[in-house]
């Protein structure tokens, strides 16, 4: 089991919306998805776009440079052209903090 990190409020995340933070030295995109926060690794793994900025539709994101798409639950890749998925994070909430598992 790895090390929680507070990343974020729940209120610096509004429903449908996402951010990127960094936890050493890993960037990770955070997504609130009605109410339910998702982390995955922030660089997409075909050219490094910055998935936190992507398209979302329902738990997928889709990366803002070419396309590529991930499932935001898991990390994994669900179309290209990204050759492989990304990490995906443990998010707890407590109170009023989002925290990230490293």
């Amino acid at each position: 089991m790895g090390e929680l990190f507070r990343v974020a409020a729940k209120a610096d995340i509004a429903p449908g919306a996402a951010i990127a933070v960094e936890v050493k030295d890993q960037k990770i995109a955070l997504f609130n998805i009605g109410g339910t926060f998702y982390a995955i690794g922030d660089t997409c793994t075909h050219r490094g776009g910055p998935l936190s900025q992507g398209q979302v539709d329902g738990t997928t994101v889709t990366c803002p440079w070419h396309g590529a798409r991930y499932d935001l639950k898991t990390g994994n890749v669900l179309g290209p052209p990204a050759p492989k998925g990304v990490a995906g994070y443990k998010v707890v909430v407590d109170g009023n903090d989002i925290k990230v598992e490293i």
